[in-house]
């Protein structure tokens, strides 16, 4: 492990680097901090004859082990396969907090426009925070597409998570209350507004506010964005012991209070929720289903679906090669078996449309291949009318999904069993 200069901030100093890989066990000495981390691939030639390593792709994370172990450890989408296929070297940068390793994230991504980041560099519609120049500074959200009726003093981002950023600024908000007030509507009106009365807003709504100090407030903002957040702490100390000096004790209170808000930021939480999120959107089920006529023209179906969606491309038939007579069971294992026997990507969720004997087959193939892949079993119940589940369901995974992945192995099975039946049908007779 290496530690190294980040040259985009001098005051990010904790850089450091995982090289030649090893995908079992090199992510065991990631640290269980929050941060950011930077995926690259082999080196590239460049013009003064050095080699470098190629920027594929840059996140943040709550937990830096948990999150880069995640890539290495469960099976993902196609996209996220490749790019762990390219991965020949880590790097990550420690942050204090979560909130830092979003802002980092968006500059990084900004800055060096990784390619695995497609939807970070392409779409249009994610979120800027903006700093307007208005005489009471305003801090909005903003998307690149719009065409806004203010004048932006400075600009961050694109953040790559609306919800995440969303609740950056409430905590950020806490301790910088700022004004989200058109110029209209500053000092017009006679009560505080609501924002006001929870120490959300400085009170631009009525004239009763100190502008100098809130321009302070904005400033800091600016530089807890711009990655500075030390050099806030060193301004608020001395500003707290000033005014203790001239007696100013409401003052410094404020900016103790903000001091131990900026150094005690509980915020890993919301990065956690986003990071879940992402698990769900790349998490890939396999559903099977058999079907025969009274054991003639026996057919399996592999159905996938990613991230909640079915992924057509990944559908498989299996015309039954071993099995004689009714016997769903048997015909299920040949299925998985053969399954098994590919070294296609790997499901983090198996269904099956049936019951205990099923479930019970299913397991039995998983221990003959050693895999530990979550099992479920779904049966429409004595009466046809119900679905009943065997096995434990994940967390990641709801009902509606299984049951739209059941129905649809089961229709796809029918109909390549139909497929079969009619070829059987026109054959000639010898």
């Amino acid at each position: 492990m290496i530690r190294g200069h980040v040259p985009f901030s001098t005051e990010r100093v904790l850089f450091y680097s995982v090289n030649e890989v090893n995908k079992d066990n090199f992510y065991k000495n990631l640290p269980d901090t929050p941060g950011v981390y930077l995926m690259r691939g082999s080196p590239t030639s460049s013009k003064d004859g050095r080699g470098k390593n190629h920027l594929l792709y840059v996140g943040k994370a709550g937990n830096l082990k948990r999150r880069v172990s995640s890539y290495f450890l469960r099976p993902h989408d196609r996209r996220i396969e490749k790019l762990v296929s390219e991965i020949k070297k880590v790097d990550y940068i420690q942050t204090d907090t979560a909130i830092e390793a979003l802002i980092l994230e968006a500059e990084l991504i900004k800055k060096y426009q990784p390619p695995f980041n497609v939807l970070e560099k392409d779409d249009k519609s994610f979120l800027y925070v903006a700093v307007t120049k208005d005489k009471v500074p305003r801090i909005l959200l903003a998307r690149q597409t719009e065409s806004p009726d203010y004048k932006i003093l400075k600009r961050f981002g694109p953040f790559t998570s609306t919800s995440s950023l969303r609740e950056a600024l409430k905590i950020i908000r806490k301790i910088f209350p700022f004004n989200i007030h058109s110029p209209e509507q500053i000092a017009r009106s006679k009560r505080e507004c609501l924002e006001h009365q929870i120490r959300l807003c400085a009170g631009a709504c009525t004239n009763s506010f100190d502008l100098k100090e809130y321009r302070r407030d904005v400033r800091s903002i600016i530089l807890f964005f711009e990655g500075k957040k030390k050099r806030i702490l060193s301004s608020l100390q001395m500003l707290m012991k000033e005014a203790s000096k001239n007696l100013e004790f409401e003052k410094a209170g404020k900016y103790k209070r903000q001091i131990f808000a900026l150094q005690h930021i509980q915020d890993v939480a919301f990065i956690k929720h986003d990071e879940v999120v992402d698990s769900r959107r790349i998490r890939r089920i396999e559903g099977y289903d058999i079907s025969n006529i009274s054991g003639t023209s026996a057919v399996g179906s592999m159905v996938v679906f990613v991230g909640g969606k079915p992924d057509r491309d990944e559908y498989r038939k299996f015309r039954i090669k071993t099995i004689w007579g009714s016997n769903d069971v048997g015909m299920l294992r040949e299925v998985l078996i053969r399954r098994f026997r590919n070294k296609w990507q790997k499901p983090d969720l198996i269904l099956i449309d049936g019951g205990i004997a099923q479930v019970n087959t299913a397991r039995s193939v998983l221990q003959l291949f050693k895999l530990d892949i979550p099992l479920v079993g779904l049966a429409k119940g004595p009466e046809r009318k119900r679905n009943d589940i065997l096995g434990r369901v994940p967390s990641w995974a709801d009902l509606e999904t299984l049951i739209r992945v059941r129905n649809e192995a089961h229709r796809f099975a029918i109909r390549y069993h139909k497929d079969v039946r009619s070829r059987e049908f026109v054959k000639p007779l010898h």
